[in-house]
């Protein structure tokens, strides 16, 4: 390529030779960036331990997916595409200001690397400039609301975002401007430019410079390449102060989360169950309690909003937002381990200062949050850490102190006597037809129906237990039920931080259900399904009794009559851990399209976006801070939907949702129903 004009690096900038100059500033901002990661991530190796280089295909193909393909971006469309044409403008014009650094010291490089990647280039830069300007006046004039700070969580962080652009655009469009001059300089003396693609921004400034003089052309020249050098230093080193730290940190975050969906941690990471009563301290008190990977997550925020605009609690004005946490957590670890200076407290408490009780108790754990997260943040660990640490220091919501204290003398959140644990099973026109095995040693079964509390003893929930029983029996299946011998599944319990009391729970089911001696377990209460398949070790397969109907229906065990009322619109609200935890969505829809002359409807909040009912398990007796119950906004969806039942597959929703029409005034519109229950209604009988 012809050069016409002085490069960078054999000029001198007020007297600083170009080649001195380019290379202190790199020099400067590469240690000054270092200085500042080295701080950022010091606190990490302070933080408790947390394997995460396992199951390495596994979270290559993650990378792939959510990382580099941004595959959540597209949920909120206008923004997602937006973001995506930045990341990936990015990664092409990062082979350009790496090889810009060296402009300004090796005297003739240029930086180019050929013709296609040339147009790809100043294809990337115009749409960075665009796509940048964009969101900029997106995120300073009409302020999406999900981007709202309530004066409760800080200042707004609308500043932040709107420099950073101007230095994205900053940077752009000082690169641009470097290789117009160029071009524009070596046309005025008759040589032939390094091609450009027309409309791209880099065109359109040659054209703007085709009169300019050479004296100027050269001061653009020379001016826009120390400009962008400095653009590009600050804007790094700026990263590591804000909700931009997630440009760097990212990547790493989303290669380095869960394998499997429907778990969480345990208290410590490499502590047997054994060792955890030796414990002085349990769960999350205290910054250090964290895990590194959890204080990478807080780095990772994107403060895009999306959790907490998915999460039912802050839908309902329960004072939570998920968002708000991470962002708490990392500002508090920043004062914590500042850039200069002593570190925090050593015994600082984060509740009381960086969170607090009501908030931590507000959540429901329904992983909309999770799910929702563009760069993956694990939200349900951190809150059920925090629990941990709270419960261990007493610190217990009162409406839920008699639920425990129960659960720990009875098995059960009711406290009632562990002998009426099969009392369902013995009314009369049920048991007449219908008698249930109790495995207990002398009965034996192959399948064990896993009936859980709720259903085993509150009146309404009974009927699906019978139902499933019926189910079950038609299906020619051979089970039974463990009557006295069965306890709470736990899976509340240990997601509301009672840890020693879910370890007992577990142990007792799981010392039962081995001797036994079955050969699988159905149940049909998702949270149990979930204890089950994962947090119990070394149990037989777990199924959802919608899984195991789906089988029977395609082996032609049960069929279907069609419905009375063809004219009524169902639709199906997915429970949280059948759903989003476990990824069944499927199931039982095809179970619904098995029955002959129903008709079927989505709600706009359905499948891995479904809204929590806001009852799951101890849910049920916990009095949060609320403006209007979950379950009311849910069955306003499924009206807004146009349909006349609910029909769900959860025991605990379907007893939430019944009180919310109830609430919500709907009795003579709506009605919501088991999915066992209709399958039971809907078998063709001889």
């Amino acid at each position: 390529m012809n050069s016409t004009l002085i490069s960078p690096a054999n000029s001198s900038y007020l007297g600083i030779p170009g080649t001195v100059l380019f290379v202190l500033i790199p020099a400067v901002g590469a240690l000054v960036f270092t200085y500042i990661m080295a701080k950022r991530f010091a606190p990490l190796l302070q933080m408790q331990h947390d394997p995460r280089l396992n199951q390495l295909p596994n979270r290559f193909s993650r990378l792939l997916k959510f990382g580099i393909f941004q595959w959540r971006q597209p949920r909120y469309m206008f923004a997602g595409v937006l973001h995506i044409l930045l990341f990936s403008g990015f990664m092409v014009l990062a082979l350009r200001s790496t090889a810009l650094i060296f402009v300004g010291v090796v005297d003739g490089f240029h930086g180019d690397f050929g013709v296609v990647y040339g147009i790809l280039k100043d294809i990337a830069a115009t749409l960075v400039f665009i796509v940048a300007f964009i969101a900029m006046v997106r995120r300073g004039i009409f302020k999406p609301k999900r981007y709202e700070v309530p004066s409760k969580y800080g200042k707004d962080h609308t500043g932040e975002a709107v420099l950073v652009l101007l230095l994205i655009i900053g940077l752009v469009t000082c690169d641009m401007m470097f290789e117009a001059s160029q071009a524009a300089a070596q046309i005025q003396n008759g040589f032939e430019p390094q091609q450009m693609l027309p409309t791209t921004g880099p065109w359109v400034f040659t054209l703007l410079f085709a009169g300019v003089t050479p004296s100027v052309l050269q001061t653009i020249h020379l001016s826009s390449y120390l400009l962008h050098e400095l653009i590009f230093f600050s804007f790094l080193c700026l990263l590591p102060f804000g909700k931009h730290f997630h440009v760097i940190t990212s990547l790493p975050n989303v290669f380095l989360g869960k394998n499997r969906k429907g778990i969480i941690k345990p208290v410590l990471w490499g502590v047997t169950d054994e060792e955890l009563d030796a414990l002085d301290s349990i769960g999350v008190k205290k910054f250090e309690d964290f895990t590194w990977k959890h204080i990478l997550d807080f780095y990772s925020c994107v403060d895009c909003g999306r959790c907490a605009d998915n999460c039912p609690a802050n839908a309902v004005g329960r004072p939570l937002s998920p968002r708000f946490i991470s962002i708490k957590c990392r500002d508090y670890g920043f004062k914590r381990y500042p850039l200069f200076g002593e570190k925090g407290p050593e015994d600082e408490l984060l509740i009381g200062t960086a969170l607090e009780e009501d908030e931590i108790w507000s959540c429901t754990t329904c992983g909309a949050c999770e799910e929702e997260c563009p760069v993956m943040i694990e939200y349900i660990d951190k809150i059920v850490d925090v629990r941990r640490g709270m419960v261990d220091e007493g610190m217990v919501p009162q409406s839920l102190q008699k639920p425990l204290s129960a659960l720990e003398k009875r098995g059960n959140p009711w406290g009632k006597m562990e002998k009426k644990r099969a009392d369902w099973t013995k009314e009369e026109e049920f048991s007449a037809d219908y008698p249930i095995k109790i495995i207990d040693g002398e009965e034996t079964a192959e399948t064990l129906y896993f009936v859980d509390s709720i259903t085993s003893y509150d009146d309404r929930m009974q009927d699906l237990g019978r139902a499933t029983a019926r189910i079950l029996t038609d299906a020619a299946i051979d089970f039974g039920i463990l009557g006295v011998q069965e306890r709470d599944s736990g899976h509340e319990v240990g997601r509301f931080g009672e840890e020693s009391l879910a370890q007992m729970l577990r142990e007792h089911n799981t010392e039962v259900i081995k001797e036994s001696g079955v050969k699988r377990i159905v149940t049909a209460d998702p949270h149990a399904f979930n204890a089950l398949k994962n947090d119990y070790k070394d149990l037989p397969p777990v199924e959802h009794i919608s899984q195991t109907i789906l089988k029977c229906v395609k082996d032609g065990k049960l069929s279907f009559k069609p419905v009375e009322d063809s004219t009524k619109v169902y639709t199906y609200h997915d429970p949280c851990y059948l759903g989003r935890h476990n990824e069944t969505y499927d199931d039982p829809r095809q179970v619904l399209d098995a029955i002959p002359g129903l008709q079927t409807a989505e709600m706009e909040r359905c499948r891995d976006r479904s809204f929590c009912c806001g009852g799951g398990g101890l849910m049920l007796f916990f009095e949060p801070e609320e403006e209007q119950r979950m379950g009311v906004l849910r069955v306003e969806m499924a009206q807004q939907a146009g349909a006349n039942v609910i029909v769900t597959a959860c025991p605990f929703c379907l007893l939430n949702i019944e009180d919310a029409i109830k609430v919500a005034g709907l009795e003579d519109q709506l009605e919501v129903i088991d999915l066992v229950e209709l399958v039971d209604r809907q078998i063709l009988r001889d």
